[in-house]
């Protein structure tokens, strides 16, 4: 290992320790990088805007980003969770029963689990509290597991980001997530039934018999969203990037013409935050490539590549191996670190491996969703914290348990890829 991989390390880990805003951290680490080895910074830094700026999968994240929190600010989500209290608030542990379906429905609209959590998730919590009696821990906990459906539901940012990396089909992606996150869904609404039962938690308020037409109607008209993204893109009207687009506007469309809860000063604060957001997406997607280079010039890539290939792992194994390694990077590293950072290093050994890019581009997702939620460094549960006042060890007591179902889910992926492929290849994926 040379001076400045050293130098590279040594800065990472202590942004990490020091709780610095992770694409600061990268950023600083890629810059150290370059600095210790002498080399062009101004110039690799140049060339990597240049080849990151003219990808056209770029352009569906700010897009994403905007849609969501267009969505939030047009108070769709109470809409839907209203509309999932009436098919599903009955259930013992109705309140937690209808964060899922809520976050499931929203997932197919906003693409992040910074926005479910924020969103939806915010309103799920108030619910759960006010309500239900939940204790803080747990309804942040709910809803903090009900959020990672976003990144995999399609329309997803980090199946973009890991489309860009990989060179793997956008749609086809799309296509892969649904079931899995369906799946994902299932298995969180089995834990909150157990967990209904232990805990004595209670049903969700019925819905009175002269409300529930225009509960339905509510919640119909966000949810075109989804079908004329989905449709649009499967039918070849337009591309995953055209669809960002599509979805930002209709979902202002939805805000300002049908609920009319959207005015200037509004959009205006939607505008603001959707560029910060994109902005640090983008440092981030930037910086992760300095450190990929570096990674790839100190030939630690190829090295690993050697090493696999002289264990001669079988695709499960490796796949075992190395998503193993990421539920355990996943306890001290942010999700957007490891797919970032990790899945171009270990990309030519799935090459090799012959191992699918979209079922190892699912899995992988999902996998760095669960490191979003796993204490210590969990980026959704900081996020909540801070918004609901619910201290971290509350949090951190609930969170392992819902952590369970969903590592569960993603074991069975991996020994079963035709659930990820299975929507696919009926649509002509081979």
């Amino acid at each position: 290992m040379t001076n400045s991989l050293i130098m590279l390390c040594i800065t990472f880990f202590a942004g990490a320790a020091l709780r610095v805003p992770v694409v600061l951290t990268m950023f600083g680490s890629g810059i150290v990088y370059l600095w210790a080895s002498k080399q062009d910074v101004g110039l690799l830094v140049d060339q990597t805007l240049n080849n990151t700026m003219g990808m056209s999968a770029m352009l569906a994240v700010p897009m994403f980003i905007l849609a969501a929190n267009v969505m939030n600010a047009a108070t769709i989500s109470e809409r839907l969770w209203s509309a999932a209290n009436l098919l599903v608030g009955r259930l013992r542990g109705g309140h937690g029963h209808v964060t899922v379906l809520m976050n499931l429905a929203m997932s197919s609209m906003t693409g992040s689990a910074v926005s479910e959590a924020s969103g939806p998730g915010m309103v799920a919590i108030k619910m759960m509290r006010s309500q239900g009696n939940y204790p803080g821990g747990l309804a942040v906990a709910v809803a903090s597991g009900a959020a990672l459906l976003g990144p995999i539901m399609p329309p997803s940012i980090p199946l973009v980001l890991y489309a860009v990396i990989s060179g793997a089909s956008v749609g086809t992606l799309f296509l892969a997530g649904i079931v899995p996150a369906f799946l994902m869904a299932l298995s969180l609404s089995l834990l909150i039934s157990f967990a209904a039962v232990r805990r004595n938690l209670p049903q969700a308020g019925e819905v009175a018999a002269k409300d529930r037409l225009r509960v339905v109607a509510g919640a119909l008209i966000p949810m075109t969203l989804p079908v004329v993204l989905l449709g649009g893109i499967w039918s070849g009207m337009f591309t995953p990037t055209e669809a960002a687009s599509v979805a930002a506007l209709w979902a202002m469309l939805l805000g300002i013409v049908v609920y009319r809860n959207l005015n200037a000063k509004s959009l205006l604060a939607v505008f603001f935050e959707s560029s910060r957001q994109s902005a640090v997406v983008m440092m981030l997607i930037i910086s992760s490539f300095i450190i990929n280079y570096a990674i790839t010039n100190e030939g630690l890539a190829a090295g690993l590549a050697s090493w696999i290939k002289a264990m001669e792992l079988s695709p499960l194994q490796f796949m075992l191996l190395v998503n193993v390694l990421f539920l355990l990077l996943g306890t001290v590293l942010d999700g957007a670190v490891m797919l970032m950072v990790f899945v171009p290093v270990f990309l030519p050994s799935v090459h090799a491996l012959g191992i699918d890019l979209v079922h190892f581009g699912v899995v992988c997702i999902i996998n760095f969703m669960i490191a979003v939620i796993t204490p210590p460094y969990g980026l959704i549960l900081f996020v909540l914290s801070t918004l609901t006042k619910v201290p971290m060890r509350e949090i951190n007591r609930e969170i392992w348990a819902f952590c369970v179902p969903l590592a569960v889910v993603m074991f069975i992926l991996i020994l079963f890829p035709q659930i990820v492929l299975f929507l696919p290849h009926m649509m002509g994926y081979k």
